[in-house]
């Protein structure tokens, strides 16, 4: 996970690059969220060759916003695996655990405007877009800040 969270091609809509410490508190977070909720953003692995591609997954979400707290779906996956469809078909997974087995009755998902693959992947697996807005922990990051918003219901 350092090694995608270091390579600035994937993280191009991000406000910087994590660096090890970072991914460690990430992962740690992750940890302590699935003991808390039952899920976070899950470790993946590509089922043809048994690598480790990145994540794909559930986070709580609570930021100053009006539709927070939310649950998110989110993806990151190293560059050799993009457009292969891992994405769209992890998140589809992920979205039948939110309703069969957590019963949660809508996710969300965001991306800056300009991130037009993680948005492709939103509508490929049938969320709708509900609005644009100005992401607060984004403010200083002029190109990142105008954001989406989509939500499917489950």
């Amino acid at each position: 996970m350092t090694h995608i969270n270091k390579d600035a091609e994937v993280m191009k809509f991000f406000p910087s690059l994590l660096s090890k410490k970072q991914t460690l508190e990430f992962i740690i977070r992750m940890q302590d969220q699935f003991a808390e909720k039952g899920f976070c953003y899950f470790p993946v692995d590509d089922l043809k060759t048994g690598d480790f591609i990145g994540f794909i997954g559930l986070s709580f979400q609570n930021f100053e916003s009006d539709f927070m707290p939310c649950i998110d779906i989110g993806w990151r996956i190293k560059k050799e695996c993009w457009g292969k469809g891992l994405a769209t078909e992890g998140a589809l997974a992920c979205l039948k655990y939110a309703k069969y087995e957590l019963q949660l009755e809508s996710i969300h998902a965001m991306a800056p405007k300009i991130n037009s693959k993680s948005i492709v992947v939103m509508q490929k697996i049938g969320m709708s877009h509900i609005k644009d807005f100005e992401h607060p922990k984004l403010k200083k990051t002029p190109t990142l800040k105008n954001c989406v918003l989509y939500k499917i219901d489950l």
